[in-house]
């Protein structure tokens, strides 16, 4: 799995005009998943991002988690962060995993942010065209990838 995450003083996703879902201090997360990802994956994603320090601290050095400044997640599903670009123009996404296979995860992950990690997620429409807002904080942006970690 990769997650592309953003530290945001907030964040907001709409599909249509409709906003559905929104967050203040946080962070917003681009999720993306292939067909050789399982729930371990996930978990092992999961486990990381929530313990990321990059919330400064009274000090100002990023010593403190997500949880830790009891920030929001905005999860945003991104098959396009399996973008192959080293042939031509046109980016290919045979390696993104199956619609199916990929929501099942998405929602997996959306699950166990709110209710194992007890942390106020948020989240787009899987599949759909999406608006996405968000007010950048640093702007911090950091790629995590399950094939490295």
């Amino acid at each position: 799995m990769k997650a592309l995450i953003q530290r945001v003083r907030r964040a907001s996703v709409s599909v249509d005009g409709v906003i559905t879902g929104q967050i203040g201090h946080g962070l917003l997360v681009f999720l993306g998943a292939c067909d050789a990802d399982d729930a371990a994956a996930a978990d092992k994603l999961l486990k990381k991002l929530v313990n990321l320090r990059i919330f400064a601290d009274e000090a100002g050095k990023t010593n403190l988690s997500v949880q830790d400044v009891a920030g929001e997640i905005l999860l945003i599903s991104q098959f396009t962060l399996y973008a192959n670009c080293k042939k031509g123009n046109r980016p290919s996404f045979l390696d993104a995993g199956s619609p199916e296979h990929a929501q099942q995860l998405y929602l997996y992950a959306l699950d166990r942010l709110n209710n194992q990690y007890r942390i106020h997620t948020e989240a787009g429409v899987f599949g759909a065209h999406m608006d996405v807002s968000l007010l950048n904080d640093g702007p911090f942006t950091i790629m995590l990838d399950t094939a490295e970690l």
